[in-house]
């Protein structure tokens, strides 16, 4: 499979590379700073702007599946660069004719309650404000698309790098939560999941969440 990865040398981002071509997938980097990664076999690289639309589409050209880990936590605005960077993405795939785009989402618009979210939580860390509502904001807008084939994935509450056990829960809307009442997913597993998805579309046109 030929898959554009936006976002290849961010947190998760480096997740889903290093999965992907370790099945054996060539990978396409669309990144901003190519100096961030090494070479690797089956590994292109790119530089563009996700904010250039017309660049975007032209580099995602010719690719089976757009997976985008764009992230706009180095904003002074985040929730509104995130925005019209989903916008600018989802413009892209149409123009390059991609047949699937799959989407990192966050944990923020997953609910904890029926008619509560995650981002709304009296507790949840200002730091990570911004970039929830965007998650959330985009999955709005993912959802009143047509004509997109379309997939979000969200972490659990707690994503970090840790082991790759193959072992987790998938679920819809709702937050996922341990026996002991913790929300978590290595950046390792949610790769896993994402690829899985990539590799055997489970979830089309629709959001779901993985974890423990």
């Amino acid at each position: 499979m030929k898959i554009a990865l936006i976002g290849a040398s961010g947190f998760i981002g480096s997740g889903l590379r290093k999965e992907a071509l370790a099945r054996g997938h060539t990978v396409t980097a669309l990144v901003s700073n190519p100096s961030k990664l090494e070479e690797a076999p089956g590994l292109g690289v790119v530089k563009v702007d996700v904010l250039d639309t017309a660049a975007l589409a032209q580099a995602a050209s010719g690719h089976d599946v757009v997976i985008t880990a764009f992230s706009g936590h180095a904003q002074a605005d985040v929730r509104s660069y995130y925005v019209k960077g989903i916008r600018s993405i989802i413009a892209a795939v149409k123009a390059a004719k991609v047949p699937r785009l799959l989407v990192v989402g966050g944990a923020g618009s997953l609910e904890v309650a029926p008619g509560k979210q995650v981002v709304d939580s009296p507790d949840f860390p200002a730091e990570w404000k911004g970039s929830a509502e965007g998650a959330r904001d985009a999955l709005g807008i993912l959802r009143a698309e047509t004509g997109l084939d379309w997939t979000m994935l969200s972490p659990s509450a707690h994503i970090a790098p840790g082991e790759r056990t193959g072992q987790f829960r998938l679920g819809a809307d709702r937050l996922l939560v341990d026996g002991e009442g913790h929300s978590r997913i290595s950046v390792e597993d949610y790769a896993v999941a994402m690829l899985d998805e990539a590799e055997n579309p489970q979830h089309r046109c629709r959001r779901f969440t993985v974890g423990y």
